[in-house]
């Protein structure tokens, strides 16, 4: 699953926030709600086939237990993307009672229309963190307005992928953990292969807001410690980890370990040494690279961080979504919502379902020390880093306008610093003027 480039359509949705605000809570009337003593509640899955048979199966288990609950499994509509599609049901007046497929930078436009359901409101929702055991995880999801919006269902917390076998040349046994052995690494790289680099990675000079999540966010949340960059309407970033991030990338310049410009499977072929991997890669690898082996080919790790900082327990840039509770559904509806999300998360085996069936991680705490867990990840050894990395993943800005904020910390910083035009203090200056005045 290639959720890095679906993850570009995101910015496609169109229509206003202030459009749904008119709309999105003046549809109390569903076309199913309470006959017969049953509840009836629809849930959009996303489009994707394997969750689509996955909440069907879960939805029909619950209904046995629960009669007088049914629950709708239909595919999210995708016109022209999934949050389009979503955007308009709700200003229509069709939407669904439960979601999934929702990043916090969507569910913040959706909330500020009052088009979601606070979950901590809910009855139940404090009984769905304990039972499910993802407190720590929870904890970067907090809202600026104090509410929870998403239950994230599964959490992408990002690693970086090092070549171990060249790393091993270098005399490396392991991937660095630090700044100055990061840059280490690279003078090395490049002494005994002047033709080879230590990130080789196109999107490194390019401003499209979504790829500053698999760049510049997995390096700023480890050296910040999980920072939200932005909180509500003000910029809260740490000057001092944003210039260091910035600081690291012009030295790799200097370095000339940095190449900038297209290559064909720059990781897979050697000609870069260090890349972002998410999960989903290593079943594309197993099938497409045999070659590519977990502790023998490549290594993955947590990301580096400036010297003198704790490496162990390092925060990350999670690409995870969850589900929510649309605010128009009626009272009856979205209290047999949460108790579909109680029954669903008070079982660890429906969150081993999911990840047999999508290879995504459950957000959740206990991946690596749940029993449930175990066989897994035993037979799939390179995804356990991603289960340890799970409580100290840092989900998306909870703010509508991230695709503007994300787009000026490459226009004005990050991919300026890598071309060598703008020096680390100036970038990160310009770009938290730019993020400010998109703020007022």
């Amino acid at each position: 699953m290639k959720l890095k480039k679906a993850a570009s359509i995101l910015f496609a949705a169109s229509l206003t926030v202030s459009s749904l605000a008119a709309c999105s809570t003046g549809n109390k009337e569903q076309t199913t709600d309470t006959k017969d003593g049953v509840t009836t509640i629809e849930f959009w899955a996303a489009p994707n086939p394997t969750q689509q048979v996955y909440w069907k199966e879960i939805a029909e288990e619950f209904s046995k237990e629960n009669p007088d609950i049914k629950v709708n499994v239909s595919p999210m509509k995708e016109s022209p993307t999934s949050e389009a599609g979503i955007q308009s049901a709700i200003a229509g007046g069709s939407a669904p009672t439960i979601s999934e497929n929702i990043n916090r930078g969507f569910a913040a436009q959706l909330s500020e229309s009052k088009a979601l359901v606070p979950l901590d409101e809910l009855e139940g929702w404090e009984e769905v963190k304990q039972s499910r055991n993802m407190e720590n995880t929870m904890e970067g999801w907090e809202f600026a307005d104090g509410h929870q919006y998403v239950l994230p269902i599964y959490s992408n917390a990002m690693l970086f992928g090092w070549r171990l076998d060249i790393l091993n040349e270098l005399g490396y046994n392991e991937p660095p953990k630090t700044y100055s052995e990061m840059l280490d690494v690279a003078k090395k790289l490049k002494a005994k292969y002047p033709d080879k680099y230590l990130w080789a990675k196109a999107d490194l000079a390019d401003p499209t807001a979504w790829k500053r999540w698999f760049d510049f966010f997995m390096l700023y949340d480890a050296a910040s410690s999980g920072n939200k960059f932005v909180e509500g309407t003000e910029f809260t970033g740490d000057q001092k980890a944003g210039e260091q991030v910035l600081g690291l990338m012009d030295d790799l310049r200097k370095e000339k370990a940095l190449l900038t410009r297209e290559s064909k499977d720059p990781f897979e072929s050697g000609l870069g040494i260090f890349v972002d991997v998410g999960p989903w890669t290593i079943p594309y690898w197993e099938d497409k690279f045999p070659e590519m082996k977990f502790n023998e080919t490549y290594a993955l790790a947590v990301p580096p961080v400036p010297d003198g900082m704790d490496t162990e327990n390092v925060n990350t840039f999670a690409d995870t979504k969850g589900l929510v509770v649309y605010a128009s559904a009626t009272e009856a509806q979205q209290n047999a919502a949460m108790e579909f999300i109680k029954w669903v998360y008070a079982n660890p085996d429906n969150d081993l379902k999911w990840l047999e069936r999508t290879s995504l991680p459950p957000a959740r705490d206990d991946l690596t020390t749940n029993d449930t867990f175990k066989a897994f990840f035993d037979n799939n050894p390179a995804l356990q880093p991603y289960a340890a990395a799970v409580p100290n993943g840092i989900p998306p800005m909870d703010n509508s306008k991230y695709n503007d904020i994300q787009t000026f910390i490459g226009q004005h910083a990050f991919n300026p610093v890598v071309k060598g035009e703008k020096d680390p203090k100036t970038g990160w200056k310009d770009m938290q003027e730019a993020i400010e005045g998109a703020l007022k």
